[in-house]
């Protein structure tokens, strides 16, 4: 299983959360809130989302329910997932939330391709996973396939060197202090090209 272990630790990480819904809220209202706090137009806003001036305006007087094409329509054109259009907006939801991972103490998942170390592992309902890994693969033929998992991932390398293979781009060396950003749900996979593993930062949206 050397490419799920990415999957896997946000599996775990989910399945660790809280799983209480928030109040909803009135669809038309917060709709309207969130293009007013854009300051947008009735008219941008159904641009943005690829809607009709008409549509959106009865959405938001309640006189429409949007189908769940139109919700995910509406939450790209407004950049925000379709759970937070029946959540309060985060301001409303501070709880200052802390957590702190010292040296050696992340909750540690290996395989024969990667030893990751999961950072703030006390914390529940996160909207990242960060872990630290160390890169035992010296060849793409170490793994299986490619890793695929949802949401973004972003890639610090902290030191050694590492190539960073992915599906749709042309193998990256990268050094200590490189970082990538990438869509998770293209194949990627990374090796170390250094004497010794190399170490990188990785976190991951779990959106």
């Amino acid at each position: 299983m050397t490419n799920k272990d990415p999957k896997s630790l946000i599996t775990i990480a989910r399945s660790s959360g809280d799983q209480s819904e928030a109040e909803p809220l009135d669809l038309g209202m917060r709709v309207r809130e969130l293009r007013k706090a854009r300051d947008w137009t009735l008219e941008h806003a159904a641009n943005q989302a690829g809607l009709a001036r008409s549509t959106l305006s009865k959405i938001e007087n309640g006189q429409m329910s949007p189908t769940y094409d139109a919700l995910k329509k509406l939450a790209i054109g407004l950049q925000i997932s379709v759970p937070q259009l029946f959540t309060p907006p985060q301001r409303d939801q501070v709880n200052g939330r802390l957590a702190v991972t010292k040296t050696g103490e992340g909750a540690a998942h290996a395989t024969t391709t990667y030893e990751h170390e999961l950072l703030a592992d006390s914390l529940s309902r996160k909207q990242m996973l960060p872990y630290r890994a160390r890169v035992r693969a010296r060849s793409m033929d170490e793994f299986d396939g490619w890793v695929r998992h949802d949401g973004e991932e972003f890639l610090y390398v902290l030191t050694g060197v590492v190539k960073l293979y992915t599906e749709f781009y042309e193998p990256i060396e990268m050094r200590r202090g490189d970082s990538a950003y990438y869509d998770a749900a293209m194949g990627h996979n990374v090796i170390s090209s250094s004497d010794e593993d190399a170490t990188i930062l990785w976190v991951t949206s779990l959106a």
